[in-house]
């Protein structure tokens, strides 16, 4: 606002409520390559015997990465970023999170990812394994539809007047938001393929100690 141009005006703020944060974390180079060649290997032993990913196809894993010891220096970092975004949070100190499935997706070039969400979780994440350029970005969705009902033009697009929100990545990015969050992949003009690992995490002892009415 510009208070010189309105002189009734003693005081004036704008009050941010209600965000949907996403953390970004990038990992030490010399972590991440170490990771990325014992994860590599794994999921390259997984994929032996499938076929070649045509253009604009892509591959999961199973969902229990986080019981592989390929991948316990990534679970490592997950875990101590998890601590880290509830000390953040303000969250109780005896809210401890689980992973509840990590897998790897594989997109080749023209591959996409559609919108989607990951129910029944608190937080979710992804780690970028392998990207390049035209492979590396990841966007958020604005989670209150109802803000689509009018959709005035505007001059210029800010965090203020966007529905959507491109993230930057590279190799060694950590991604972490909370699971409600809907993201998409849009699809890759690289020539080589997108590989990254996600993961969701829910509380731990959600019905023994979190569960009870609020009222």
């Amino acid at each position: 606002m510009a208070p010189q141009r309105m002189a009734w005006l003693e005081a004036s703020d704008v009050l941010p409520m209600f965000p949907s944060l996403v953390w970004k974390l990038t990992l030490r180079p010399e972590l991440r390559d170490a990771l990325a060649a014992d994860a590599l290997a794994a999921l390259a032993a997984l994929r032996r015997d499938e076929p070649p990913l045509a253009r604009g196809q892509g591959w999961q894993s199973p969902q229990d990465l986080h019981r592989r010891e390929p991948f316990a220096t990534l679970v490592g970092c997950i875990h101590d970023a998890t601590r880290s975004i509830l000390r953040f949070l303000h969250i109780a100190d005896d809210a401890a999170c689980e992973i509840t499935g990590c897998w790897a997706t594989v997109l080749a070039p023209g591959a996409a990812h559609k919108l989607h969400s990951h129910p029944n979780n608190f937080l979710s994440g992804v780690y970028y394994l392998r990207t390049s350029p035209g492979a590396d970005t990841l966007n958020f969705h604005d989670p209150r539809k109802q803000t689509g009902v009018i959709r005035p033009p505007v001059l210029a697009l800010s965090a203020e007047n966007t529905d959507q929100v491109v993230v930057q990545v590279s190799d060694g990015t950590l991604l972490m938001f909370p699971s409600y969050l809907e993201h998409s992949v849009d699809a890759t003009s690289s020539d080589d393929e997108r590989i990254t690992v996600s993961f969701n995490l829910m509380f731990s002892n959600y019905v023994q100690t979190m569960s009870r009415p609020l009222w």
